[in-house]
């Protein structure tokens, strides 16, 4: 099994693939596009499900800490439901909280300049989301 991951923005969607064992998880691309036009979005990552063979689509929900659904929650959930219609392939949410937080200090350990991180950081974040559904789902 093939799986993406997805981290959403409001202008930048971060992209993360698995490997064939579906073992771990490595940043492809960052997306830009105009705020909130995710309809932008569907023909690339449709592309990319179809070269690739994906099974599976894991996009990142970002939840509030206290565990409530926000607006950009919300917005997810709604991208969710357009990428399922627009491609016929399972959409799965992983709870997101601290990814970026968490690609943000690894990109600091690695003493990687302001400029650098900002361009990157989309797309680790996408790979811890992917990560942490990987390990869930091998018990890890």
């Amino acid at each position: 099994m093939r799986y993406l991951g997805l981290d959403l923005g409001t202008r930048t969607l971060g992209i993360a693939i698995s490997d064939l064992t579906a073992t771990i998880a490595n940043s492809i691309m960052t997306l830009r596009f105009a705020e909130e036009e995710y309809d932008s979005l569907l023909p690339k990552l449709k592309e990319i499900v179809d070269e690739e063979k994906i099974d599976k689509i894991i996009l990142g929900l970002p939840k509030n800490m206290n565990n409530t659904i926000g607006s950009r929650a919300e917005v997810t959930i709604m991208f969710k439901e357009k990428l399922e219609k627009y491609m016929d392939i399972e959409v799965i949410l992983q709870d997101e909280r601290r990814s970026t937080i968490e690609a943000n200090n690894y990109m600091l350990e690695a003493n990687l300049s302001r400029k650098k991180r900002k361009k990157h950081i989309d797309g680790l974040a996408a790979s811890i989301i992917l990560q942490t559904y990987l390990d869930k789902m091998k018990g890890r």
